[in-house]
């Protein structure tokens, strides 16, 4: 029984979707109920729930194919609520306060039940899994982060050549704009040197994924419209600026030593910022255990351990990401703590 709780206890993570589709179906003040949930509740229950400093006896390290399931049953989600709320929308009338609570709260399921679980599976071997990290990432028109994240960013992390590391003193909003136009630049360039600088190819990865983007487009004003189709973009835009000021938290102001032969060091335990709430921990499938996963990437969400040894936030990531939000706020917490 006690095992079965350490499985289950993922589920949890399905309550930001499920937040989504209430507000959804309720409207009214029920379209702000996923960011309430993400950034009220989950800070609160991060402050209340008990932490461990035990490195690997809180999760059950074996294999149970619950595991897996609990991250497949995102795509449900995902393209679910995508469809869900393209309906409503084009079927409903909003305030202007009920449309903006909800393509942000869509926003936050494309980001977190979407990008999230794609970087997850992204990092495995098996190619149908590979292929539902690529679907997850569609909605946020964001499909190339499969290529730079795992030979861009893993490679880079922590070095000026990481579009995705912020420097000591970068504002999130600068930073923004640098890791969306950098990492997709960068994805592209990683792409033709696969390729061996052959454009046309139907290894072309980037060049699919373009053509399923519009496909995707001409799919919504097709079962849709205009106005929905205006939603889906702003919602897939706040995915994916989630995961890049979620970029920002884990990473920033750490730095990789430059070695005399003009390598960086292997990427250690020091070179992101863990955060072991309890509650944000679970409901982002141990991404915030980031510290474990950089040193090893191939080991799976469940296995992820607290390491002592790496630079602790003072708070967990929904408290994080509001408080670089304000800039002057961010630097008074976090640069005390750079060496």
């Amino acid at each position: 029984m006690f095992t079965f709780y350490k499985e289950i206890k993922y589920t949890s993570a399905y309550l930001i979707p499920l937040c989504c589709f209430i507000g959804f179906y309720f409207g009214g003040v029920f379209t702000w109920l996923t960011v309430i949930f993400s950034f009220i509740i989950t800070p609160i229950m991060d402050a209340l729930l008990p932490t461990s400093d035990k490195v690997s006896e809180e999760n059950n390290k074996d294999y149970s194919i619950l595991y897996d399931w609990f991250l497949y049953l995102n795509l449900v989600w995902v393209f679910g609520l995508v469809i869900y709320g393209s309906y409503q929308w084009m079927n409903h009338t909003y305030a202007t306060y009920e449309s903006i609570g909800l393509f942000v709260s869509l926003g936050l399921v494309l980001g977190t039940s979407g990008i999230n679980v794609a970087h997850e599976l992204g990092h495995r071997s098996n190619k149908k899994e590979q292929l539902m990290a690529q679907a997850l990432l569609l909605p946020t028109f964001y499909m190339h982060f499969f290529i730079e994240h795992n030979r861009g960013h893993h490679a880079n992390v922590a070095t000026p050549l990481d579009p995705a590391t912020a420097q000591k003193g970068e504002y999130v909003y600068t930073f923004w704009f640098k890791t969306v136009i950098f990492s997709y630049i960068s994805a592209w360039k990683i792409q033709m040197k696969l390729l061996k600088g052959k454009f046309f190819s139907l290894k072309n990865n980037m060049l699919l994924y373009h053509l399923i983007y519009l496909i995707y487009v001409s799919a919504i004003l097709f079962f849709f419209n205009e106005k929905v189709l205006l939603f889906c973009i702003l919602s897939g835009i706040v995915g994916f600026l989630l995961l890049e000021t979620i970029n920002y938290v884990e990473h920033y102001g750490l730095k990789r030593k430059l070695l005399p032969n003009g390598k960086y060091e292997r990427v250690q335990l020091h070179h992101s910022w863990n955060a072991n709430y309890t509650f944000g921990r679970i409901i982002l499938f141990e991404l915030t255990r980031h510290s474990d996963h950089h040193y090893k990437a191939s080991k799976k969400y469940h296995t992820l351990e607290h390491q002592t040894s790496a630079p602790e936030l003072p708070f967990g990531y929904p408290t994080a990401i509001l408080c670089s939000l304000v800039p002057w706020l961010w630097f008074w917490v976090m640069d005390k703590r750079l060496s």
